[in-house]
Order: structure tokens, then C-alpha cells, then sequence
């Protein structure tokens, strides 16, 4: 199989008619899947990362939030450090919604938005510090990506990213472990899928390029993770 360019065959999760049952075996096993291969900590150290030179910050939107694990991990951590953040969260599934809510039952400091990224208001965007994503990026064209970028920096955002290292070890590595562990059909197919249309370095640098930031770091993050973090 070849790894040297994106594939762009659709996932099962971009389907708008996946059964809510399904669907919610597919957040749980990502959930356990990102806690135990430490998929989270992009967007922990790259949050902290951004702490160092940001110390005002207040508002983060999520892109894309699925089962609402990451705004609970970014929660949890600016907790930690007594830090008041909120968190919005917008995502195009409805039933992502009813999962996240109940999910997120114990954190306050949270809006979640059923609605494409592209229609939150105006007023919104100008009290958000940060824009966050996490394995969503993967899932849109490279042209989608620009869009997303220049979005970030049309509303002066700074941009948060977490998402795979397109690797053949990683593709097989997450297929063996799929095929053997998981119960769901979703997770089976879209898991190495996902490895599949995601991203080398070199690609991640032109699609920032060419939205315009000229200031931004790309970094490797077990397992098989690239953590952008991009100002201006």
C-alpha cells in the first residue's frame, strides 16, 4: 500500500445516516482508544505550549467535537491549574450532541453547537481566543483545510491542532489492533482509514502556507500524532 499521498476515500463517520447506537459504540472505543495510546496529549502539551505565551486567554472552540472527550481533557487540565477557561463546541451531528451532553454532565464551563463551523455568528468568534480540533482535520479535502485556516485567521484565532501521522506502521499497527479488539464496524474501517488520509510534515507546512500564517510549529506526538500550533 502506498503512503505517499492522501487518500481521500470517505470514512463510515461522514455519513449522515449512521444509526445512534453505532454511532455511540464509535465514541466510546475512540475514547479508549486515544486514552490508551496517549491521543490526547497533542492537545494537552500544545494547550500548555500556548499558556506560555498566551496567559489572557478565556474562550477555545472545539471543531468537529464528536463525543466531547477532548473539551473534558482541556477542561480537566485548565482546572488543574486553576485556570477559568470556556469551551465552545461545535459539531454537525445531532447525536453527537445528545452523546456530549450527557458526557460533559460534570463540566459547566461548556456551550455545545449543532451547526457547520462556518455559520457560528460573528459575535461568537470575537470572544474566541483559540480554535481547536482534534481528528478532524483528516477528514476534509486539502482545499477544506485552507478554508479552515484562513477561518482561524480571518477571526484572528490562534490554531490548535491534533491529528495522524500518515505511517505504514501506524496503518497496520491501528488495523491488527481494530480487528482484534473492537465491536465496532465504524471503528474497523475508519480507524486505519483515518491513518490513510492523514497528513506528512511537509504537507501540513503548505497548507498553512498557503493560508497565510507564517508563524507556526508542526510537531510529532505519540502515538503517530502531529501537533500544530499556528499564531499569525
Amino acid at each position: 500500500m502506498v503512503f505517499k499521498e492522501r487518500s481521500y476515500e470517505k470514512e463510515y463517520l461522514d455519513s449522515s445516516t449512521i444509526e445512534q447506537k453505532d454511532l455511540f459504540r464509535n465514541l466510546k472505543e475512540l475514547h479508549i482508544i486515544n486514552t490508551l495510546l496517549g491521543g490526547y496529549n497533542a492537545s494537552l502539551i500544545g494547550l500548555k505550549d500556548i499558556l506560555k505565551k498566551r496567559k489572557d486567554l478565556i474562550n477555545i472552540l472545539d471543531i468537529g467535537f464528536g463525543g466531547g472527550d477532548s473539551i473534558k481533557q482541556l477542561s480537566n487540565y485548565a482546572a488543574k491549574l486553576n485556570l477559568h477557561l470556556f469551551f465552545y463546541g461545535v459539531d454537525l451531528k445531532e447525536d453527537c450532541i445528545r452523546y456530549a451532553t450527557e458526557n460533559l454532565i460534570t463540566i459547566p464551563n461548556k456551550e455545545l453547537i449543532c451547526e457547520d463551523y462556518r455559520d457560528i455568528s460573528a459575535e461568537l468568534l470575537t470572544n474566541i481566543d483559540v480554535i481547536h480540533c482534534s481528528l478532524f482535520l483528516h477528514h476534509l479535502t486539502d482545499e477544506e483545510i485552507i478554508s479552515l485556516f484562513k477561518f482561524c485567521k480571518t477571526n484572528e484565532c490562534i490554531v490548535l491542532v491534533n491529528d495522524l501521522h500518515r505511517h505504514w506502521l501506524a496503518y497496520y499497527s491501528i488495523k491488527f489492533l481494530t480487528a482484534l479488539f473492537s465491536k465496532s464496524y465504524l471503528v474497523k474501517n475508519d480507524a486505519p482509514l483515518s491513518v490513510r488520509r492523514g497528513f506528512l510534515k511537509a504537507e501540513l507546512a503548505s497548507l498553512l502556507t498557503k493560508a497565510g500564517f507564517t508563524e507556526f510549529s508542526i510537531t510529532w506526538t505519540w502515538a503517530f500524532r502531529f501537533r500544530i500550533i499556528a499564531y499569525k
